[in-house]
């Protein structure tokens, strides 16, 4: 009795099992194989536990930071980590253009510590005629000679100008510079006084620089500060010496495409048995205001200067193109007034002249 029982139940089990072998079978091996080219132990194992039917974990399992990443689909990329997408979203944001002044005066804290760059307007005018040929300065030497001196009222006129910056601060917050400009008058369509440059001034400067970046109000910043010091001839000797030296003070400001420096100077004191000129700052005064807008590829730049005690002064206005080629403009410049050259800073003209510009004075 007890035997047959048995038997049955055996038979029974045998029969269950060959029923399911064949499905077994079919999906355990593909299974298995799926477990065993997954790469991270912790997923191997929780596969392998689903294929044999073992409950999985409750809590996720966390993987040791040595754990290798799950294997990609071919030409998938690797998710970024919320980190590095943060940070790859902020480097795809524009960056806010420099303003005028930030260039010119490099005050971007990435911006080179040493280097050259433009300081005032650099320019040739091939022709620059005046209403007023200054001939007086000249007539003692040449009257000695005996000969007429006939300046012509049509020369050329050019001026170079840089500035080194010598050393800056980290944030570029404070600079020292050094800065030179020549201006030269040429009568280069005088044949017959040999094509002499009429005048050459040399101006050196050497000023230290703040960038405060102050808000005034109504957009306009005060972004440079200049300190320092200038000293300015023509490097002749007499009757023909003219010089000064100078202490300056000087703010630049800026709104969107304008810029107006404004500058104060003091002169330093010469000896009466040394001084070439001790009227000049009857006619230069004690300051400057120059103002700069571009606008549409072109720049305006006007300055005025003077003694308004003496009513004596000088105004210029200038006009830059777009550029023609390369850095090149063309450029218009309009002078009335006193002391457009250091020879002629007691004489009234008025002049025009027209020719090319490398930069505007920025």
């Amino acid at each position: 009795m007890h035997s047959s029982v048995a038997v049955r139940a055996f038979v029974a089990l045998v029969l269950t099992s060959c029923a399911s072998a064949p499905a077994f079978a079919q999906g355990a091996p593909a299974a298995l194989a799926e477990c065993h080219a997954i790469q991270a132990d912790a997923e191997r194992l929780a596969c392998y536990d689903r294929v044999s039917g073992r409950g999985a974990p409750t809590a996720p399992a966390v993987l040791p930071p040595s754990s290798s990443p799950a294997p990609r689909a071919p030409g998938l990329a690797a998710p970024a980590s919320p980190v590095v997408a943060e940070s790859a979203a902020a480097a795809s944001q524009p960056r806010p253009s420099a303003s005028l002044l930030e260039q010119s005066w490099g005050l971007e804290p990435d911006s080179p510590r040493y280097g050259l760059s433009w300081y005032r307007s650099n320019y040739l005018l091939l022709a620059r005629w005046t209403n007023k040929v200054n001939n007086e300065p000249f007539s003692p030497i040449f009257g000695a000679l005996d000969v007429p001196y006939q300046g012509q009222s049509t020369e050329a006129k050019f001026q170079i100008s840089g500035k080194l910056r010598l050393w800056s601060s980290d944030d570029r917050k404070w600079s020292v510079y050094a800065a030179y400009t020549q201006q030269n008058q040429w009568q280069v369509y005088n044949a017959d006084l040999s094509r002499p440059f009429r005048e050459t001034n040399y101006m050196p400067e050497a000023f230290v620089t703040y960038a405060p970046d102050w808000s005034l109000g109504g957009g306009v910043k005060l972004r440079v500060v200049n300190f320092g010091y200038t000293h300015q001839s023509n490097g002749r000797g007499d009757p023909l010496s003219r010089s000064w030296d100078r202490i300056f003070l000087e703010g630049g400001f800026e709104r969107g495409n304008l810029v107006v420096y404004g500058r104060a100077w003091y002169r330093i004191p010469e000896g009466d048995d040394k001084d070439d000129n001790p009227d000049i700052t009857d006619y230069y005064g004690h300051g400057e205001i120059t103002g700069l807008y571009r606008w549409n590829g072109n720049t305006f730049t006007g300055s005025l200067r003077g003694n308004v005690s003496q009513h004596k002064g000088a105004v210029q206005l200038g006009w830059f193109s777009r550029p023609l080629f390369g850095p090149v403009r063309a450029y218009v410049q309009f002078f009335s007034g006193y002391g457009e050259s250091m020879i002629d800073y007691n004489w009234n003209q008025t002049t025009v002249g027209a020719g090319i510009a490398l930069s505007d004075g920025l």
